[in-house]
Order: C-alpha cells, then sequence, then structure tokens
C-alpha cells in the first residue's frame, strides 16, 4: 500500500539514496558494497563554494567483506563528493576499525564508539548503520535457510528470523499461519 497522497503541492529539494549490494565472492567471503549520496535539486552555496544543481554534495562509499558468521574481515571507505574537499574525503582510512566487529553483536554500539563524533564521517557511519540488516537479508535463503513455505518445519532448529520483528512474533499470527510448529501457545 503506497502512501497517501500529499495534502499540498510540493516540489523536490533534496534527494538522499543509500544503495547496498551484496556480493558472493569465489573465497566464501561476502562483499558488502554500500553507497550514499544526497543531492539538492537547486545550485547550493556551500563554504567550500557553489555546488550545482544535480551534483552531489555527497557520494561516499563503504566495503566491507564479512565471513559467514558475519564478522568484518576487512572494511574501505572513499569519499568521490564531499562538502570540504581535502577534509571529507581523509577520512577513509578510519574505517578500518571496523574490522573485527561482528554484525550480529552489538555491531551499532561498537561503530558509535570507533567512529561516532571527530573519529569519522557523519555519513559514512549512518550509512554503516544498515549494513546488518542488509547482510542479514543478503544471508537468508543463500548462506541461511530461511525455511519458509514447504520446508518451514523441516529442522529441528527455530527460524532465525522469528522474533525479530513484529510480523514474525511467535505468538502472532503470522508465524501461526506460516510456521505452526514454532507457534508460542499461550500459557493454559
Amino acid at each position: 500500500m503506497p502512501l497517501s497522497t500529499p495534502v499540498s503541492r510540493r516540489a523536490l529539494r533534496h534527494s538522499r539514496v543509500i544503495d547496498v549490494q551484496a556480493y558472493v565472492r569465489e573465497d566464501g567471503l561476502w562483499d558488502i558494497d554500500a553507497r550514499i549520496t544526497d543531492i539538492k535539486s537547486y545550485d547550493a552555496m556551500l563554504a567550500s563554494g557553489p555546488r550545482p544543481a544535480g551534483t552531489p554534495l555527497h557520494d561516499l562509499h563503504l566495503r566491507i567483506t564479512v565471513d559467514r558468521e558475519l564478522t568484518i574481515v576487512e572494511a574501505e571507505a572513499a569519499s568521490d563528493s564531499v562538502p570540504y574537499p581535502g577534509f571529507c574525503n581523509t577520512i577513509g582510512p578510519a574505517y578500518k576499525l571496523l574490522i573485527g566487529l561482528n554484525l550480529l553483536k552489538n555491531f551499532r554500539r561498537e561503530l558509535k564508539q570507533r567512529l561516532g563524533g571527530i573519529d569519522g564521517c557523519t555519513h559514512l557511519t549512518e550509512l554503516a548503520q544498515v549494513l546488518p540488516t542488509a547482510t542479514v537479508q543478503a544471508f537468508a535463503g543463500d548462506v541461511w535457510s530461511t525455511r519458509d513455505g514447504a520446508n518451514a518445519d523441516v529442522s529441528q532448529d527455530k527460524p532465525f528470523q522469528l522474533d525479530k520483528c513484529h510480523a514474525l512474533r511467535t505468538d502472532g499470527a503470522a508465524v501461526a499461519q506460516y510456521y505452526p510448529r514454532w507457534v508460542a501457545k499461550a500459557p493454559a
């Protein structure tokens, strides 16, 4: 169901796009490539000078390489367009600090501790926050069996996605319908 029709005419002023691509590598590791772009629909005057309409204020890239347990084994960042050239685009090497973190074990807290505030780039660090859920989506059905449909009750292990969101709560109707073996029964 789409959003409702806007109540007033409006004009686009700013666009932010976040794109995440996941690649399985020949060596069994996964590269997760993320990109964030910010574009104004008008000529913007920045402290560093004018930025023509349609030209990115930010065009930033972040790649992490993870193993099958979602531990980061390599990381790199690049900044193609920034508001303060010669300054913003020097922080890339700091994102090596992501190496050793696990996307499922306090990743966002550790990210903030290592690269929050002046220790990182606000936009690259914000981009990194989407990596856990994007990588889980990449792994679902490929690295991890989601056991959807006919395979829902084959394994003895509870499907990893249950109790991770409101729709797939084990005491809810979706689990009762699609994962009946795992539905939580009300106490008698």
